[in-house]
């Protein structure tokens, strides 16, 4: 059985204490490998190796930066199949949706990052010849990068290709859920030719690994995504040592859809942003408001082709759309919250249960994709992150109403608003208290613009040019000229 290991001072290492953690194929419910189960000392290794390759890394030129995080880029291009297979496997989520989606996007983010270092200006502020200002960006630092099991490896490079291409090193922490894209990820920084201690990858449990990089005082910043619960321990102990922090946490997404929107394209549209990878993404909308006149044509038509069209299967078969879900643990909470759901008095129009599979698949973990109206908008379903295959649906009657409901929880990462009045759009998009609003679409990213919450989904912003402010800490020197 293949054993994962921690990539530390651009070495495959194993872990210390010699311990490892089983990991499970979700499709099937078996252990398929190991991850080791590291802890301080392996964290302490790795801030070493980072700490140590700091000061070069940050003098190296941009240009040789970027040069080899192009190659980095086209590693993981030429390695598609590979690690969209290893993803696919080791998340649940249809093969298919790695291959399209995933793996091609954490390419991008090392081209993106690898050309617009090249590109990143500063700014300068003349005081009518007397002085002038000019502001310098030094690299600062060690950053710490902890990424979620959802999105493996496109969020895990979202975090490390910005650190890297700003100057600073790393020492990153995926799930230890899904581990096998970071380590292929550290056998392709080698074949790169990234110099040793500039990322390091240590694998293990939060607890352990996730709390020793956060406290430790060599790392003074941290990026973290995943959940509200964590992103509030990581910041109490962090504040208190004036660390950096970047937190994307949940999400409670409202999807607003009035009666004068492009009907086919707001289901079609809904599908998705409902259940993409089993609803395991932090954007999906998993609140749906549909206006009063065409709520119960909307409701049948969704319903009908979520039964029909959504097929749930072995993740690696191209016909599946619905794969599984990350880990037995958490099929366990999302079928509790739907139980939770029905008690609160919702009706279930599809799905709602367990889906067993037969043959090698008949202990995964797979939930059809479900539907539930008759919820009141308070109820604790509508209020709390599931993240899984479950949307509500409610009808409402004006703008006023809607906006009430969109903004009654306590997250404000992302929202959707359907209508082909630009006037309205504009209207209920400066009133939605979310970070990102979509309107007439979903998942639409530029790599330009920044990402990131409001309220319980998080502080600070990743992506765009705003990663690297992020990175950096900025110096001002004033020139007298006379």
């Amino acid at each position: 059985m293949q054993k994962i290991k921690n990539y530390i001072n651009g070495a495959l290492v194993d872990p210390k204490a010699g311990l490892y953690i089983d990991n499970y194929n979700p499709a099937n419910g078996k252990v398929y490998s190991l991850i080791p189960d590291s802890d301080t000392d392996d964290v302490q290794m790795a801030v070493g190796a980072a700490k140590a390759a700091f000061s070069t890394w940050a003098a190296t030129p941009k240009e040789k930066r970027a040069r080899i995080m192009l190659k980095i880029s086209d590693l993981i291009e030429k390695n598609l199949d590979r690690l969209a297979l290893a993803e696919s496997i080791d998340n649940g989520k249809p093969l298919s949706l790695a291959k399209t989606v995933d793996i091609p996007r954490a390419a991008a983010n090392f081209h993106f990052y690898a050309t617009g270092i090249l590109h990143f200006s500063s700014e300068a502020h003349s005081m009518e010849g007397s002085a002038i200002n000019y502001t310098l960006r030094d690299a600062v630092g060690v950053a710490g990068c902890i990424s979620p099991w959802n999105l493996p490896l496109y969020l895990f490079t979202w975090k490390i290709a910005p650190a890297i291409a700003a100057g600073c090193t790393v020492v990153a922490k995926p799930s230890e859920i899904t581990p096998m894209t970071a380590f292929l990820l550290s056998e392709i920084c080698i074949e790169a030719g990234l110099p040793a201690g500039v990322l390091n990858i240590v694998h293990g449990y939060g607890h352990k690994v996730g709390a020793a990089i956060t406290v430790h005082p060599d790392v003074p910043l941290i990026s973290f995504t995943g959940g509200t619960k964590t992103g509030a321990e990581i910041a109490r102990v962090a504040a208190p040592m004036f660390k950096k922090l970047s937190l994307e946490l949940g999400g409670k997404n409202p999807n607003i859809i009035f009666a004068d929107c492009d009907f086919e394209k707001a289901v079609k549209t809904t599908l998705q942003s409902s259940f993409a990878n089993q609803g395991q993404i932090c954007l999906c909308g998993s609140r749906i408001y549909i206006e009063r006149s065409i709520y119960e044509k909307f409701k049948t038509e969704f319903a009908e082709r979520t039964k029909k069209l959504l097929t749930v299967g072995n993740p690696l078969d191209e016909k599946t759309k619905i794969g599984a879900v990350v880990s037995k643990s958490h099929m366990e909470k999302i079928l509790s919250c739907i139980e939770t759901a029905k008690q609160e008095g919702g009706k279930i129009l599809c799905g709602g249960n367990q889906v067993k599979l037969e043959g090698d698949f008949k202990d995964g973990y797979y939930i059809a994709p479900t539907i539930i109206e008759g919820l009141p908008n308070d109820c604790k379903t509508n209020k709390e992150e599931i993240f899984g295959p479950v949307v509500t649906i409610m009808p409402f009657d004006s703008e006023q109403e809607v906006l009430q409901y969109a903004n009654s929880t306590n997250y404000g990462l992302a929202s959707i608003v359907w209508t082909e009045n630009l006037t309205k759009a504009h209207r209920v998009a400066e009133k939605i208290h979310a970070g990102i609003v979509w309107i007439n679409c979903w998942l639409l990213r530029d790599l330009r613009t920044p990402f990131g919450g409001v309220k319980g989904s998080g502080v600070g912003r990743e992506g765009g040019f705003e990663a690297f402010q992020f990175f950096t800490e900025p110096k001002n020197v004033c020139i007298k000229l006379n």
